[in-house]
């Protein structure tokens, strides 16, 4: 006979954090193949839950306990065998640079997967039996690419903890100057390569000026300086050349000496000089550049400030914010910027929260009315007194009681993020990598057949030698190389400036053409915060004792409903006592079951009483339900025993800026837009009429959401909106998952593909906007990319001069970077206004 059983998967993968990393497939597999067991899988979760796995078993075969040990030793196993390091690195300045770096770390023994971006973020995640960190390291360092710092350690983890980070988050001062990260040290400075670059361009200069201007000069004068410049221009050049060699790889750099050594060859030392100086330039100015956009990135991590004031032992003093632990009080004076998570416990104020959600007015805070149940479940506290490190302080002091450690606030998990999401790939730059596999080995064979176009043409060898250096220089796709990555960055960068979360090119790309989105209900599209209006009690029962058995229930509960009833249920009791309930069970997408007073008490939908063995309601009380639904309200029922005792109604509100937001899309061009809901559709229907949408689905269980959505996608690209616990299996269904409200929920920071930091609708237009502007930037740089490339060929073989083929070259490619970097200066067209942050 098939049994269940549910595990949670932080006890058995202690520093996994993700319900979808890779070690969690491993267990998966590595359970489904045990005899006995059947099947195992993932399964959706209520709010504040950790994730679990569900694993099917026959019990003739295996044993409950026998699962257990067999689970928890395979996770165990993995989690001793399986690490994960996410490291920010000096010596990445470039996104060629950074496929060489991901080529090399792939090329350990022990390495399963690894990624590196111009953006100077590292991720590898490898086999501990095969290759350790140190090693990692030590191969980072033969490219001469160095770690800012040493990683985070993780809780648990010990020296080689599953997932160690590196963020330089706190405590670390960053690099001045111009932004630049530069491949192969940096002994004159962060400016070294431009230093050479500029000193290759004084040589060439000079030994022009004593080749055409100084009479009598010595013949081997010029040339010395030609040499010289040879050396300054293509001292990087030429590193960057060996490692991708080593490496089997035949990049750009490769090109451009092949052809300055081919232009020394013939004599023409001055042409070669000034390829490589051009090219040194444009590599220089190509990561000055990048670093502008790096720059906006690490500016989020300086926002937390470096000390913070705490009361301890009845003393006040300042202490780094890495020192802070859950419990610490904290005290803000007015116009400081916060240093840690946590609640309001004494004070009120308005803080800027702009740095961290985007939100462009101070947002007025309080302290809780009840900080011993805000310290128990600190993610259920109300906005008016939940604040977030690096957020500004008002005119009020305050003192904030601490939730999370400075690694853990909202903000280090975006800076954390946003590094994460440079690493991860667009659909265009995936094609355009495709593109170049196959684009450079065709330009090396048109170069090798140039070569001997003296053979067809009446012309010497020295000529068809240099023509086709100047088509290898004229077809080497530098330009669009960095064309999707430098506008990624650019795009990420400004979303999170915005108080939007974009977790790689991939959403970036795909929020932008989309066909559908689809809104959850409450919490969404409406405050989530119902209120009771309507209570109907069974012949023989007070209001008072349905009240009193619904209370007792809800408040073992967290759900928006639950706390509405709890809210508005002690109020109508007017401190009368209540019993205490137990054992609460949740029906995902019914309601919830418990026992009061040695009896089952059910509260839920009508639809959750007939069914699983649960007796049907009477027909006053299905009479009752139906009137209340056609007044638009949410209706749960309540039973204790074999007797029903009522129903409650309750009403949610519809937000005040969803309308202005979904009339917002609509004008961008979102046609249509769809609510889903469990709610009874006469709900769904009132709700959606008052937010200005044309169509919504009721009566959705979770998993007929998640229908309901592949349906959508069938159709096109759709994007899912909510609140990242309850949606989340919807979200992931979706080509793109967002969750509101995230700056409080670590699970919808983890569960969604594009994250809304504040719990507002408006930012939704803004993030479709700057992905359209994204995308529009992409495909611009790519066809000037491709463009230029297409109208250099040609014209190199016609006799076109290196040196004119490698100044259009490197025009492009800083062409593409700076139209890129116009992303960093995007202005909502929308309406919203422009967060102080921007």
């Amino acid at each position: 006979m098939s049994e269940r059983l549910r595990l949670d998967i932080p006890v058995l993968l202690p520093d996994v954090a993700d319900a979808a990393d890779a070690c969690v497939a491993r267990l998966t597999s590595d359970l489904e193949a045990r005899e006995g067991v059947e099947k195992v899988h993932v399964v959706a979760v209520e709010a504040n839950e950790p994730a679990k796995l569900c694993v099917h078993f026959d019990q003739q075969i295996l044993p409950l306990g026998r699962i257990r040990e067999i689970a928890q030793a395979s996770g165990a196993r993995i989690t001793a065998r399986f690490g994960h390091v996410t490291w920010n690195v000096r010596g990445i300045g470039h996104e060629r640079r950074a496929r060489t770096v991901a080529e090399k770390l792939r090329s350990l023994a022990g390495v399963l997967e690894a990624e590196a971006n111009a953006a100077g973020t590292v991720h590898v995640e490898f086999d501990r039996e095969a290759t350790s960190e140190d090693a990692i390291d030590e191969a980072l360092r033969s490219l001469g690419v160095r770690r800012m710092g040493e990683p985070a350690s993780v809780p648990g983890g010990g020296k080689d903890a599953h997932a160690g980070h590196d963020h330089g988050t706190k405590g670390e001062k960053h690099e001045e100057g111009d932004g630049q990260d530069h491949a192969h040290g940096e002994f004159l400075g962060p400016n070294t390569e431009l230093i050479f670059a500029l000193s290759s361009g004084a040589l060439l200069g000079i030994g022009v000026a004593i080749e055409y201007l100084v009479a009598g000069a010595p013949d081997w004068l010029p040339t010395a300086c030609f040499i010289a410049a040879y050396f300054f221009g293509g001292f990087f050049t030429l590193r960057e050349a060996i490692d991708n060699l080593r490496l089997r790889r035949f990049e750009i750099d490769t090109l451009m000496l092949v052809a300055a050594a081919g232009a020394a060859a013939l004599g023409a030392f001055e042409e070669g000089a000034l390829l490589l100086f051009l090219f040194s330039l444009g590599h220089a100015l190509e990561h000055y550049a990048m670093g502008r956009a790096k720059r906006a990135i690490e500016a989020l991590a300086e926002l937390a400030p470096p000390v913070a004031t705490v009361r301890r032992d009845g003393e006040t003093r300042e202490i780094p914010v890495e020192e802070l632990v859950v419990g610490d009080i904290v005290v803000v004076r007015p116009n400081e910027r916060l240093s840690a998570d946590g609640f309001l416990v004494k004070g009120t104020t308005s803080i800027n929260q702009a740095p961290v959600t985007g939100e462009s007015i101070p947002v007025d805070k309080r302290p809780v009315a009840d900080v011993a149940t805000a310290r128990e479940r600190p993610d259920s506290v109300d906005g008016a007194s939940r604040v977030f490190a690096g957020t500004i302080n008002g005119a009020g002091a305050v003192e904030i009681e601490v939730t999370r450690r400075s690694t853990d606030s909202a903000l280090a998990k975006v800076v954390r993020m946003v590094s994460e999401a440079e690493a991860q790939k667009s659909p265009t730059q995936r094609f355009t990598e495709k593109f170049e596999r196959i684009f450079v080995p065709v330009v090396l064979a048109l170069a090798v057949v140039m070569l001997f176009g003296w053979v067809v043409v009446d012309e010497p060898f020295r000529d068809s030698f240099y023509r086709a250096m100047a088509v290898l220089v004229a077809a080497s796709p530098c330009a669009l190389a960095i064309a999707t990555p430098s506008a990624v960055l650019s795009g990420v960068a400004r979303a999170a400036r915005g108080g939007v979360l974009v977790k790689g090119g991939g959403p970036l790309e795909n929020l932008g053409s989309l066909t559908a989105i689809a809104f959850d209900k409450t919490g969404t599209l409406t405050e989530g915060k119902p209120r009771i209006t309507d209570i109907v009690t069974a012949e023989g029962v007070s209001e008072q004792e349905l009240l009193k058995v619904a209370v007792a229930v809800e408040s073992l509960s967290d759900h928006p409903l639950a706390e509405a009833i709890v809210r508005d249920g002690r109020e109508k009791l007017d401190g009368q006592a209540v019993a205490e309930a137990s054992d609460l069970k949740s029906l995902t997408g019914k309601g919830v079951t418990a026992t009061l007073d040695g009896q089952t008490v059910w509260i839920g939908k009508a639809e959750m009483f007939g069914s699983d063995g649960i007796p049907a309601l009477g027909a006053a009380m299905t009479e009752a339900i139906a009137q209340l639904r056609d007044g638009g309200r949410t209706t749960m029922v309540v039973r204790q025993g074999d007797r029903d005792l009522g129903a409650i109604g309750l009403m949610d509100t519809p937000r005040a800026a969803a309308r202005d937001a979904l009339a917002k899309l609509h004008e961008i061009g979102i046609t249509r837009m769809i609510m889903i809901s469990g709610d009874n559709q006469k709900v769904a229907d009132a709700i959606a009429r008052d937010v200005g949408l044309d169509e919504a689905w009721g009566d959705l269980m979770p998993e007929d959401k998640v229908e309901a959505i592949k349906k959508l996608r069938s159709e096109g690209k759709v994007a899912m909106v909510g609140d990242g616990v309850n949606d989340a299996p919807a979200m992931a269904s979706a080509t793109v998952g967002i969750a509101m409200g995230a700056a409080g929920s670590d699970v919808a920071l983890e569960t969604a593909d594009v994250a809304l930091m504040a719990d507002d609708l408006s930012h939704l237009p803004f993030a479709v906007g700057l992905s359209r502007r994204t995308r529009s930037i992409i495909l611009q740089n790519v066809v000037v990319s491709l463009g230029i490339v297409a109208v250099l060929v040609p014209a190199t073989i016609f006799g076109l001069s290196i040196g004119a083929a490698v100044a259009v070259h490197e025009g492009s490619t800083l062409v593409v970077v700076f139209n890129a970097l116009r992303l960093l200066a995007y202005r909502d067209p929308y309406g919203r206004t422009n967060v102080a942050a921007a």
